[in-house]
C-alpha cells in the first residue's frame, strides 16, 4: 500500500466535484493549521506561545530584499 493511500480519507470522495470555484467547505469541516516558526534556533509552533509572545508574533512584517 503506498503512502497516498493512507493519509487520503474517504471523506474527500464523498462530495460531488462539480468544479473548484464551488467547492466550499463549512467550518467543521476545516482543519486548523498549524503554524511554526523559528525562534532563537529552534522551531516551535506558535499556538505553544504565551500570550505576549503571540502578540510579538501577529505585529512581525515579512519583507523581501530586492536585489
Amino acid at each position: 500500500m503506498n503512502s497516498l493511500e493512507l493519509t487520503v480519507s474517504a471523506t474527500d470522495f464523498s462530495r460531488p466535484r462539480t468544479g473548484a470555484s464551488e467547492t466550499r467547505l463549512t467550518d467543521a469541516e476545516r482543519q486548523p493549521c498549524e503554524v511554526w516558526t523559528r525562534v532563537m534556533g529552534y522551531h516551535r509552533p506558535v499556538a505553544s506561545f504565551n500570550t505576549g509572545k503571540k502578540a510579538e508574533h501577529a505585529d512581525r512584517l515579512f519583507f523581501h530584499l530586492g536585489k
